[in-house]
């Protein structure tokens, strides 16, 4: 049995019934950008949040760095991340102009470690930018304290985590903006690139709302501005999607369990933690070798063995080959959580439409190779 990595075909047959007519109601309309399917899904988007405004936009990166412009970072700045992610994060950063300082990532979590920011803090530090890696909420509680302390902005990179909440909070409450993708593998995407920008402040979604669209919030009037709109085929995806959203977390969820009861036993490797009173979404099921040298032998007999499994992020973003790419950066200590996580880690295929059959089959794999392998 061969299991895949993703399910979007599947996921579409699924719900074909209420994708087509939505891309239909847009083909019928004529307005393919900036047109009523857009706004509906925007205001469905903020609802879904508690918040009151979300702009879509072209990418997840986007989303970033149009949010810091919209925060006034820029040239001169600092913001503070981890680097064990996807590389956007830290480029959307270097895209505004500012300065991206890693700190180590929490060894459970694989997020942001609080504990470790303050002392990487200057008079340069204007914000924060947690990242809610693999669908599981930083601390956004701890960061939040740490940013009102000392007068700083906070940016949630929530690619990774729509839909999850944290012991007493939800995403956004605790932040200036939320900013994630919905490139298609995301637990919400849409059929290509796709993101949006989250908020409760007004003056952030109008600035938003101008730059993405060539600097222009009044037809043939612009100023400085970019193009970067979500289009309305999208939205119409997305809004279809959206109602779909908790109940695709909760089979996830359901996923992720069986695989912790399958694999607990197994010696080689350790399994994600959920933080307690946290809903984690597992957008991606990662575990993390013991012995980093057995990362890539487990992922090449997974993958011989007809099981498609990847990893995310393999190089940790300071790792990357030319880093910093010409760019500001500085590492605030030494981050061994990150490149421990970035050398260790593999993700088993998770999406909401996998069987019981396959999600045994990809137990089963894991498990024959510890036992060949000797380190069961």
């Amino acid at each position: 049995m061969n299991v895949p990595f993703y399910g979007h075909v599947r996921q579409y047959h699924n719900i074909q019934d209420e994708i087509d007519p939505n891309i239909q109601e847009v083909l019928e309309s004529g307005q393919y950008v900036m047109g009523p399917m857009l706004k509906r899904f925007e205001r469905e988007f903020a609802a879904y949040h508690g918040m009151q405004y979300a702009v879509g936009v072209g990418n997840g990166t986007d989303a970033l760095w149009l949010a810091f412009q919209a925060l006034g970072i820029g040239p001169g700045d600092e913001c503070i991340t981890t680097t064990n992610t996807f590389f956007a994060t830290a480029e959307a950063i270097w895209i505004a102009g500012a300065t991206a300082v890693f700190v180590d990532s929490d060894p459970r979590t694989n997020c942001i470690d609080p504990s470790k920011i303050e002392a990487a803090i200057t008079p340069k530090t204007k914000a924060l930018v947690p990242v809610h890696l693999y669908g599981q909420c930083a601390d956004m509680k701890a960061i939040r304290k740490i940013a009102d302390r000392h007068n700083l902005l906070v940016i949630e990179d929530d690619a990774q985590g729509i839909g999850a909440r944290g012991d007493g909070f939800r995403i956004g409450e605790l932040s200036d903006a939320v900013c994630t993708s919905f490139i298609i593998q995301k637990n919400l995407g849409c059929f290509g690139d796709g993101g949006a920008v989250v908020t409760n402040h007004e003056k952030v979604d109008r600035i938003v709302r101008k730059l993405r669209n060539h600097g222009s919030d009044k037809r043939s009037c612009h100023s400085a501005g970019y193009n970067s709109r979500l289009d309305d085929i999208h939205a119409a995806v997305l809004s279809a999607k959206l109602k779909h959203i908790d109940e695709w977390n909760a089979l996830r969820r359901k996923w992720a369990a069986r695989y912790s009861a399958g694999l607990r036993d197994a010696g080689s490797f350790t399994l994600p933690y959920e933080t307690p009173g946290y809903y984690h979404v597992y957008h991606l099921y990662v575990i993390e070798m013991k012995n980093a040298e057995h990362r890539d032998p487990l992922l090449n007999f997974l993958n011989e063995n007809g099981i498609d499994a990847k990893c995310h992020y393999p190089i940790a973003i300071h790792q990357q080959e030319g880093y910093p790419w010409g760019k500001d950066a500085r590492i605030a200590g030494n981050v061994p959580n990150s490149e421990r996580n970035a050398a260790s880690c593999i993700s088993l295929p998770m999406f909401p439409e996998l069987t019981e059959d396959e999600v045994d089959q990809v137990i089963a794999k894991v498990l024959e190779w510890n036992r060949n392998a000797g380190v069961a």
